[in-house]
């Protein structure tokens, strides 16, 4: 018999809040979201604020669609699935806003908690 891990971290249920499409782990609060109009490497990205149960890969240099940036992939810390990006450095001065913010893709997350 496999003992099931348990998240590090729950949000609260009264908000309505992201989880990992494949293993159901919180990954954020709606109320951290700060974009829905980003793209990720399988299609449409959401940007946030702040993300939990995440772990963070090297930082390496990419060119994204916004120029270059230097980022961080990001995975699920119970599945250890790739979910996106963690933006470390922007080069350029327009892009500096998403420094220190999370990319996850639409692909990897579900919405749970009071979306009716």
């Amino acid at each position: 018999m496999t003992k099931s891990k348990t998240f590090q971290a729950y949000l609260p249920n009264c908000h309505r809040t992201y989880s990992c499409i494949h293993c159901r782990a919180h990954l954020a609060n709606h109320d951290e979201l700060i974009s829905k109009s980003f793209q990720g490497s399988q299609g449409r990205a959401y940007l946030f604020n702040s993300v939990v149960n995440v772990g963070c890969g090297p930082a390496e240099e990419r060119v994204l669609l916004t120029g270059l940036h230097a980022v961080a992939d990001i995975y699920c810390e119970n599945c250890k699935t790739t979910l996106g990006w963690k933006y470390e450095h922007a080069f350029e001065s327009s892009q500096k806003y998403k420094e220190g913010k999370f990319i996850i893709e639409l692909a990897h997350m579900i919405k749970d908690n009071g979306w009716e």
